[in-house]
Parts: C-alpha cells; sequence; structure tokens
C-alpha cells in the first residue's frame, strides 16, 4: 500500500466523520505528511483536522503549527484543491499556547526575553502569515472552546462555524501576556476597534451565541451537524470556477488595503484573464442552455 493511502486510513482510524481521499488526477498527489493533524480530501475540499486532543489541540508544545503551515502551502500548490476546512477531533478547537510550559518557562518559552520573542517569530506566528497567504476560501468549523491563540487561529479563517459547545476568549492578559500571534489585528478588523477592545482587556470567555451576535461566527450549528455544514458550505464555494474563485478571495482581502482607483485597475486586470479562461467560456454555455 501507498503512502497517500495509508495516510488515507489514517484518517478513518483516528477520526470517524472523515472519507478516504479521491484521486482525480496527480496534482492530488504528494499531500504534505503530517504528524498531529489529519488531512482529508474530498471533491475538491480539503479538511485538516487538529489531532492533538491529549493536550486541547495546543498549538506550542506540539507539532501543529508545523502541520498548519505545510498544508497551508500545499494548498497553493494544489490546484485541485478550491476549500481549506480546518477543525479539530475531541472536546476542543485549541486551547492555544500550552500553560504548563509557560509555567515551567520551558519549550517554547525558555530561555530570556529575546529567545522567546525569536521562538515567536520562528514559532506561532508563523501560522497568521501563512494563513493570510492561502488562497482558497477557508472555513473554522469551532467544534470546541477556541481560548487564546486558539481564538485566534479561528479569527485568522474567512468564515467561521461554531457548535453549540464552542466557547471563544481573548484570554492573553488574564496570564499577563499580549496577544502575541496577531490576534489583536485580525480581531478587530472582524467586529471593530471596541468590541475588540473589550473582549481583549477583559479576557473574558464568551459563548457561541455571543460570538454570532458580535459577528466572530457566521452561524451556530448543534455539534453533530457541524462538520457537515462545513462540508456542505465548502462544498457550494468548490464548485465555482477554480481559477476565478482563488482570484476573488485575492482581491476581497486586497480591497481592504488598496485605494479604490488602483483596485478597479487591478479588478481590469483579473477581469481580462477570467475572461480568457475555459471555465468562464463554459460557464456561459451553460448558462445559455438553460
Amino acid at each position: 500500500m501507498d503512502k497517500f493511502n495509508q495516510n488515507s486510513m489514517k484518517v478513518n482510524e483516528n477520526f470517524s466523520s472523515c472519507q478516504p481521499y479521491f484521486l482525480q488526477d496527480d496534482r492530488l498527489m504528494n499531500p504534505p505528511k503530517l504528524t498531529d493533524a489529519l488531512l482529508q480530501i474530498d471533491k475538491r475540499v480539503a479538511t485538516l483536522t487538529l489531532n492533538r486532543h491529549d493536550v486541547r489541540n495546543a498549538l506550542t508544545g506540539t507539532h501543529l503549527i508545523d502541520d498548519i503551515i505545510a498544508v497551508a502551502e500545499w494548498v497553493n500548490r494544489c490546484d485541485e484543491v478550491s476549500v481549506l476546512i480546518i477543525t479539530a477531533a475531541g472536546s476542543a478547537f485549541s486551547s492555544g499556547g500550552n500553560v504548563k510550559d509557560m509555567a515551567e518557562r520551558s519549550g517554547d518559552f525558555a530561555g530570556d526575553a529575546a529567545e522567546v520573542a525569536t521562538r515567536y517569530r520562528r514559532g506561532i506566528q508563523r501560522i497568521p502569515l501563512a494563513l493570510r497567504q492561502v488562497e482558497v476560501p477557508i472555513i473554522a468549523a469551532v467544534n470546541g472552546p477556541a481560548i487564546g491563540a486558539g481564538f485566534d487561529l479561528a479569527n485568522m479563517a474567512d468564515i467561521r462555524l461554531a457548535s453549540s459547545r464552542a466557547k471563544f476568549g481573548e484570554t492573553f492578559l488574564n496570564l499577563g501576556l499580549v496577544p502575541g500571534d496577531g490576534g489583536a489585528w485580525f480581531l478587530q478588523r472582524l467586529i471593530g476597534y471596541q468590541s475588540a477592545f473589550e473582549l481583549t482587556l477583559s479576557g473574558r470567555i464568551i459563548n457561541a451565541d455571543e460570538a454570532k451576535a458580535l459577528g466572530i461566527v457566521l452561524e451556530v450549528v448543534q455539534p453533530d451537524h457541524l462538520l457537515a455544514r462545513a462540508q456542505e458550505l465548502a462544498g457550494r464555494f468548490a464548485r465555482q470556477p477554480r481559477k476565478a474563485l482563488r482570484l476573488t478571495k485575492r482581491l476581497m482581502q486586497m480591497a481592504q488595503r488598496m485605494e479604490l482607483k488602483d483596485f478597479l485597475d487591478l479588478c481590469a486586470s483579473f477581469q481580462g484573464m477570467c475572461h480568457h479562461e475555459p471555465e468562464h467560456l463554459e460557464a456561459v454555455r451553460r448558462l445559455l442552455k438553460k
């Protein structure tokens, strides 16, 4: 049995909701080899499952940082993937940093101030940089508590769906820390400065319904329906023309930081590219047939 199919079996053994890989062509070959996460691909949707529920999927003290970055980089190279879902096995989405390591000043938190700062730059801060570069839509299916850096990880996605069991907290100040992984950058762009300021400085933990009311999550669903709803939404996105889909996400992101005139110039260039893509002509022909 080849390595690709071995990985598929590993997914099914460890996370019962996952299905085997569907190999459509060679571009789906050579997925990243993951240590603490699982990867499943079905109908142009890749699902990354954080799989260290023994430590509540803590991002530090595990291999999850490397696994997340490896998948982010691979998705950009794999034209057959059009959507990425990030979820987790176990009761928690992610507890963020490993508090035991903090208490012991070990692992990522060992050494003097300069050494810790370097580990942040070479460690967890690579996640926001990598996810920000992902060319396809990212859906976070938050199955349980997303705390500290785990909350920030969810906020790096384009869309968040939450289980009714999910909880969210920007809890760094409770531990005498700042949001060291970019959380203050992402949260205020989601819900505005004032609401983000209150959540960050209070360090309070909110439930899924309040997160929806604030605009952090798009929908709250029952736990047993979370992954199915994420896959349903991802499937709808994935059925869109793949090249135009990636360009549209790029436009959505660049619109946040460009002047209108420059942005319209970019839109014109991207549109010129799309008009010459076979997927555009095929879509037009389908519409005319109706």
